[in-house]
């Protein structure tokens, strides 16, 4: 049985000394594979028309960020205020930004902890904005047969991921890496 231990401690030790400089770089790529064109989609349609677009949120950003204060306000952005503006601004910009960054690695740990928020707040929207929290299946519930539960179970995926990466950053392909070799220099 120590033979089988032993031999099995080895292996994985090996394979871990080996891997586990790449994992971040994984982990960066299983974001892009899967997440980026989804926030990037999800951005544009958040712009308004032209390259003044970005300093001037569409209606559906208004609607998507706000929904309730949306329906309040008639749907007429006119009515809600420059706070309503600047956080679907900066909502927009987030979600074209942060998904960039850590695509390249560029401040990766700062990107993460900023999508891991992101992810929070747009969850919450999700189901108490848009009221999800009232259908079954949207909140999803851990420990139970289904995997598909849309907040719980896939957003637990995607922050945890993101943790890996404010833990142990960029990895070796990355802008980080790139700036901090030349810092060092």
């Amino acid at each position: 049985m120590n033979t089988l231990i032993n031999l099995h401690s080895s292996v994985f030790a090996m394979i871990e000394r080996r891997l586990s400089g790449h994992l971040p770089t994984l982990v960066r790529f299983t974001f892009a594979a899967t997440l980026l064109v989804y926030y990037w989609h999800s951005a544009t349609l958040k712009v308004g028309d032209g390259i003044g677009g970005l300093f001037s949120p569409s209606l559906g950003a208004y609607a998507q960020i706000f929904p309730g204060a949306m329906e309040a306000a008639g749907w007429n952005t006119d009515n809600l205020t420059v706070f309503h503006t600047l956080v679907a601004l900066a909502g927009t910009w987030a979600e074209f930004l942060l998904p960039v960054a850590l695509l390249v690695g560029l401040f990766t740990r700062l990107a993460a902890v900023g999508m891991i928020g992101f992810i929070a707040v747009q969850s919450l929207t999700d189901l108490f904005g848009h009221g999800g929290i009232a259908h079954d299946g949207t909140l999803g519930a851990w420990f139970d047969r289904f995997s598909g539960g849309l907040i719980l179970d896939q957003r637990l995926f995607w922050i945890t991921i993101l943790i890996v990466l404010v833990v142990k950053g960029a990895g070796p392909l990355s802008l980080d890496r790139l700036f901090s070799k030349r810092l060092a220099a």
